[in-house]
């Protein structure tokens, strides 16, 4: 698969829980086809469920404009799922011979050159590989929940896993948006699991001896070291701690400290009804004023928030999201299209608004107005060929004048929208007008006038832009050619 393609292929879905939907909605999301197969009899609501949150918080991590989405499908066996299947991701209950019996029924109907992977979070590749007809391409591939935001899946192929199957698995997962981490070894829970299951253990005892209630510990994680680990993990993060001398200073000053009885990591409290009410009563107590699609979209806006500022900084899980633009970026998908639609501007971005962009009033402070337009304009120049390669030779489009008017207001986590109407272009200039729009009704929020000069990297001065660049501006223009003038063009500031 190459960089551009972005193009739809088709993923089977086998069990539409939470992670089988997560997955539907991370591939439907990135221009897949989804094939879904799940008895249960809510299954399509509950992907639905999945879906409709994804839609909410996916789009808002991609400063360039994603793929359409794909076409979403439920049918009534494994073999109508896999039958065209490039990518077939199993996510059925943890029990081998439930996963034995499918992946028999996959490989039974599926195409010989589709991936098979297992969302496993407890079972080895060569358990699942055991009596398979074609071993060499079934391995786990072990998502966190949300699938669609987190980037993280452990591929864990084994001895028996062909090694070109897993480099195309780990550049599909990379197509998608996701970090592909491979095991170096079958191990049980293989890595992430481990040091949660770690955690776990220790934080039974800590509840079983009414040391700590679960809000507490989940206190001492989400306020204290869960924050430099989203960016920094366990290792980098203990580097720090050792000052100057680093890594090694850390270990010669806290490593004799692992002798002592900090931990019980080596037992674990019997789960008796009285630790499980308790833990459960603990629970219900701190989070029962949510149900669970409210905490689904409150943790979803603030991994959003964390996401993007790590991906403004380059840095950590950010760096996968920065990379997944560059392919959107250099995406022939996002080109003008051959038929541009005449009767009303284009439309652009689609997003919501992040708390992060509310002021004191409560509603989207006036320099978030400019950078949902900047970014259009953004997206605009990439459509019509300005792509890395172009500036780092060429030249660039320079931002000369704008005029910008807010209309209305809009509050946090509510979806938006920007159209562009080019107005005119020519070898040297581009004249857009923009509009931002409140999703649910439509509603005017804000428009923006502007004027762009193409400037050559060598010269620094105004210079024509490059022949196919000026075809597909002008294509644009003309398509917008027979639409009104807005009422705004030309107002100067204050003007009623």
């Amino acid at each position: 698969m190459s960089d551009a393609q972005l193009n739809p292929s088709t993923a089977a879905i086998i069990g539409g829980g939470v992670i089988g939907g997560g997955w539907a909605a991370r591939f439907l999301l990135c221009g897949w086809r989804v094939v879904v197969f799940d008895p249960h009899p809510e299954a399509e609501q509950r992907v639905a469920d999945v879906l409709n949150n994804a839609r909410l918080s996916w789009p808002a991590l991609s400063d360039f404009p994603l793929p359409n989405e794909g076409e979403l499908v439920f049918v009534d066996s494994v073999a109508e799922a896999v039958a065209e299947a490039d990518w077939i991701q199993e996510s059925v209950p943890e029990d081998l011979k439930i996963k034995h019996k499918v992946i028999a029924d996959i490989e039974a109907s599926a195409k010989a050159s589709a991936i098979i992977g297992s969302s496993t979070s407890g079972f080895k590749p060569g358990e699942l590989q055991e009596g398979a007809s074609s071993p060499g391409r079934i391995m786990v591939v072990h998502p966190f929940n949300p699938v669609y935001l987190l980037p993280l899946a452990e591929v864990v192929g084994g001895d028996a896993v062909d090694k070109s199957a897993r480099d195309r698995a780990c550049e599909t997962l990379r197509a998608i948006g996701m970090m592909p981490l491979v095991v170096r070894k079958e191990i049980d829970a293989h890595i992430a699991d481990r040091f949660l299951e770690a955690v776990w253990r220790e934080a039974l005892w800590l509840i079983n001896d009414d040391i700590a209630t679960t809000e507490e510990i989940d206190e001492a994680i989400r306020m204290g070291f869960g924050l430099r680990w989203a960016q920094m993990g366990l290792f980098e993060t203990y580097r720090l701690a050792g000052g100057e001398e680093g890594m090694a200073h850390f270990i010669a000053q806290f490593g004799p400290c692992l002798s002592w009885p900090w931990t019980k990591l080596m037992d674990v409290p019997e789960l008796t009804d009285e630790l499980a009410h308790k833990i459960a009563s603990q629970s219900d107590a701190q989070s029962g004023a949510y149900c669970i699609r409210e905490l689904e979209r409150i943790r979803d806006r603030n991994l959003v928030g964390i996401l993007r500022a790590l991906k403004d900084r380059d840095w950590g899980a950010g760096t996968v999201l920065a990379e997944f633009d560059k392919r959107l970026a250099r995406s022939d998908a996002f080109d003008i299209p051959g038929t541009i639609d005449s009767s009303g501007p284009m439309r652009i971005l689609d997003l919501s608004v992040l708390p992060a962009w509310i002021d004191y009033n409560g509603h989207m402070t006036e320099f978030r107005y400019v950078q949902v337009f900047s970014d259009t304009c953004d997206k605009i120049l990439v459509m019509i060929g300005m792509d890395a390669d172009y500036v780092a030779t060429t030249g660039a489009w320079y931002t000369a004048e704008t005029h910008t008017m807010q209309v209305d207001e809009i509050g946090a986590n509510q979806r938006i929208y920007s159209t562009a109407q080019m107005l005119m272009c020519d070898s040297k200039r581009i004249h857009v007008f923009y509009r931002l729009h409140a999703t649910e009704d439509d509603r005017l929020l804000a428009t923006c006038e502007a004027m762009y000069l193409h400037v050559g990297r060598e010269s620094g001065q105004v210079c024509d832009a490059a022949p196919a660049m000026i075809e597909k501006a002008k294509h644009f223009a003309d398509a917008h050619a027979g639409l009104p003038t807005p009422d705004a063009v030309g107002r100067y500031v204050g003007q009623r």
